[in-house]
């Protein structure tokens, strides 16, 4: 590996763990995260259709589509009610 892209490489390495460990102010827009939360795996465990994810979820049909095609990504509160449905999805039946 040249040293220019071990550099870069380190580099990202020592900001995402200054991110993580709230010591760095990253735009939004390049924080990603990778496999987690995989909206449409989640509602196959679920057993529910789009529509009725959607329902549970408290979102448009068309956000959950987006997602599941990947031409959006989950960010903030819908990121950490993914999380929550992937973990407990008790809770969000419950409650619909």
């Amino acid at each position: 590996m040249k040293e220019e892209r071990f550099n870069q490489l380190l580099e990202s390495i020592e900001e995402m763990k200054a991110y993580q460990c709230g010591e760095a102010d990253v735009p939004a827009g390049r924080v990603h995260f990778v496999g987690e939360p995989d909206p449409r795996e989640i509602r196959r465990r679920m057993g529910l259709s789009q529509e009725d994810f959607a329902y549970v979820l408290g979102i448009n049909i068309k956000t959950l589509q987006n997602w599941e095609q990947g031409r959006r990504e989950p960010t903030g509160p819908a990121m950490k009610l993914l999380q929550v449905a992937a973990a407990h999805p008790e809770v969000l039946l419950d409650l619909a």
